[in-house]
């Protein structure tokens, strides 16, 4: 047994792909080397900017005999069949067995050397090599045939043990040399096999394991940050990206002008993180400080000195084109930047994005108008009115100073919520759209709730971001996602599959956080969509622990599209199926559904009875008297609790049913009153919920 190294060597690997590179070397190795019957202990992955490699443990030198049977045809068969079988295992006929009647052969397959297999595998790994993105160069690269790779392959390391594997593609050939670092070393280093290929390249000033530089430069960065009195503002991306730009990786850390920090922070983040790939620090406050780190690729003599010099001054051209940008945005009220709008196309069918912003503007003012949204109650914790029946009316009645209040400055947001697209510095960060309008809302001099809507009414993009609870902001992010939902489906643009390229899916998952998380009432969709909020509906409550199926089952029963509503009454189903009651009414429900469906029974009738009942017969008949109306009144007050409550009372009498009367009973008209009554049964049950999707 013994150990292969295999280092595929190129220029730069953007940093984006290096990760999944290694991943997929390590899977397509093992995959090609299965093919023969070989299997590695284990497998060492190494990925830097300039090299792509990996270690296989424990390698026998060479494979297994194998020995394979193969049946035939029968010795009878013409002479065509047999010498296709003959071709097929490359035997003789005197070679073969004759086992009653049917040819057999044996075929005896040698070991082959490991170093022999390699030689295959590795050319075939290197050819099917699924890059993102790849290229050909040089002469070769004038036909489609050539080798394709994300950047030019420049050299190859096989070694077995301490032998070198033969192989050559596209005019590159195996050999035990690689290179060291770009500036430190980048003469040859020889390698000696897997044993001290670590060690040799981390003596040339290479660090073959990324995660060991994403270590490095985690610690390092903070221990610089520290010795200031900073700290470096977590960002796990950005240490993978830093370890997948250098290969000897050292953070330094620089400083700023603090003038800079009048611009929005948000606006320096993005400037130091996605322009310049420094690392953001803030000081003992919390706050902002005037200071990066940066991650050089070499030790320098002067102890970087010079390379803090260059990033501090590229630095400051950046934060001085931010602050223009800043300056110059706030020099234009929103309002007239809104008007630049309607030269956006929002979709060929849709209109412009002043033409949506409009229908924005009219449903957040119908919101809150309708009482959907109401302005936040007085006390120490405002936030949405959770308004019952009763409060509901109240609430539409009065108060309309407040409401009218509210509902202009919905419409008012909502007008000015896009406005920030147009703007030199979203056009320059895309990802602050929203959180610029914000900005310069209050900077003008808007109220502060306006300004809190614009920049929050994007929220939520995703599972795990805060939901808005401040009314104002409620109204604007509800119907700005609406209004993309509602004019999507009217123009038939669904998702399907995995493809949904106007964020739909996304947008429904916002609308039912939303709704959920202030508890208002209002009809979400129809029809196609939905449907399409069912869908949403079970994926977002599934982290929840809310089952899928109890979700169908209320759905099912057609007419429910208040999801707050909704969601209560799964939520006491889920509840109620969970109990001992709950449990053995689904199971009663199923035997009776099953028996209607069995006799074509599917619909309810009124059971007269024209004999004697059973004794188990009339108290099923007297607990759906005195359950059905409970039921209704509770699903009318939406006390879904005491609807289910009311048919747990239905749990003894129908499991009394079962076990004392006949329902296919010989007499006809016992027969179809007693199938009548378990229609009656199904029926009561269906008022609550369809328990035919409850799996179980």
């Amino acid at each position: 047994m013994t150990d292969f190294l295999l280092e595929l060597r190129c220029e730069e690997i953007p940093a984006r792909m290096q990760i999944k590179a290694s991943e997929d070397l390590g899977r397509l190795f093992t995959e090609e080397l299965a093919r023969s019957g070989l299997q590695p202990e284990s497998i060492d992955s190494f990925v830097t900017p300039r090299r792509l490699a990996l270690i296989a443990r424990n390698l026998p030198l060479e494979t297994a005999a194998v020995s394979e049977e193969f049946k035939g045809p029968r010795t009878s068969a013409p002479a065509q069949a047999l010498e296709g079988f003959l071709r097929k295992t490359g035997l003789t006929q005197d070679q073969l067995e004759d086992r009653d009647g049917v040819w057999f052969a044996t075929v005896n397959k040698p070991g082959r050397a490991t170093a022999e297999v390699l030689a295959e595998a590795v050319p075939a790994i290197i050819r099917s090599f699924p890059w993102p993105k790849s290229m050909r160069w040089g002469a070769a690269s004038q036909t489609t045939e050539s080798l394709r790779w994300v950047r030019p392959l420049q050299g190859i390391v096989a070694i077995l043990g301490e032998d070198l594997v033969d192989i050559e593609i596209e005019g590159i050939r195996s050999g035990y040399a690689t290179l060291g670092h770009r500036f430190h070393h980048p003469g040859e280093i020889t390698i000696g096999g897997a044993h001290d290929y670590a060690e040799k390249l981390r003596a040339c000033h290479v660090i073959a394991s990324h995660q060991e530089r994403q270590s490095i430069i985690e610690a390092r960065a903070a221990e610089a940050a520290a010795a200031r009195g900073y700290a470096v503002i977590e960002d796990k991306g950005l240490i993978a990206e830093n370890a997948g730009l250098t290969e000897w990786p050292v953070p330094l850390l620089g400083d700023f002008d603090p003038a800079f920090l009048e611009v929005p922070p948000e606006v320096i983040q993005l400037t130091l993180r996605i322009n310049q790939k420094y690392f953001v620090l803030r000081d003992a406050d919390g706050k902002l400080a005037p200071a990066f780190i940066c991650t050089a690729n070499i030790e320098a003599k002067d102890g970087g000195a010079a390379i803090v010099a260059g990033n501090r001054k590229v630095l400051a051209a950046r934060l001085s084109d931010a602050r223009f940008f800043w300056e110059q945005d706030r020099r234009t009220k929103l309002e007239d930047h809104a008007k630049k709008l309607e030269r956006i196309t929002f979709h060929e069918k849709l209109g412009t994005v002043a033409d949506k912003v409009e229908r924005v503007a009219k449903l957040a003012r119908r919101l809150v108008e309708e009482g959907i949204v109401a302005p936040a109650k007085a006390g120490p914790h405002p936030q949405i009115s959770h308004p019952d029946a009763t409060s509901a009316m109240d609430s539409r009645h009065g108060n309309d100073e407040g409401k009218k209040a509210l509902a202009d400055l919905a419409e008012q947001a909502a007008r000015l919520a896009k406005a920030d697209l147009v703007t030199e510095m979203v056009g320059e960060f895309p990802e602050l759209q929203g959180i610029m309008g914000g900005y310069y809302a209050r900077a003008e001099g808007l109220p502060d709730a306006v300004a809190d809507a614009i920049r929050d009414h994007y929220k939520p993009v995703g599972q795990g971001d805060e939901v808005p609870t401040a009314p104002l902001t409620v109204a604007v992010s509800l119907a700005d996602k609406l209004d993309t939902l509602r004019s999507f489906f009217g123009i038939d643009e669904k998702p399907t599959g995995s493809r949904d390229p106007f964020a739909l899916r996304r947008a429904a998952l916002g609308v039912i956080q939303i709704v959920t998380a202030n508890n208002l009432r209002l009809s979400v969709a129809e029809g196609e969509l939905l449907d399409f909020f069912a869908d949403r509906l079970k994926v977002q409550q599934r982290e929840a622990g809310v089952r899928h199926d109890l979700i169908d089952a209320i759905f099912a029963l057609g007419g429910e599209d208040d999801l707050v509503r909704l969601l209560a009454r799964v939520e006491a189903l889920q509840s109620f199926i969970a109990t001992d009651d709950g449990a053995n009414l689904l199971a009663g429900y199923k035997r009776a559904a099953n028996i209607l469906k069995k006799e074509g029974a599917e619909t309810a009738g009124q059971v007269e009875l024209s004999h004697a009942p059973e004794q188990a017969e009339a108290d099923l008949i007297a607990a759906l008297d005195a359950a059905e109306p409970r039921a209704d009144a509770s699903l009318a007050a939406e006390d879904f609790e005491g609807a289910m409550a009311a048919l747990a009372t239905l749990r003894a009498p129908i499991d009394a049913f079962f076990e004392t009367v006949t329902v296919n009973d010989a007499d006809p008209a016992k027969r179809s009153a007693r199938l009548a009554l378990l229609a009656r049964v199904r029926n009561a049950v269906h008022a609550v919920a369809d328990f035919s999707k409850i799996t179980g």
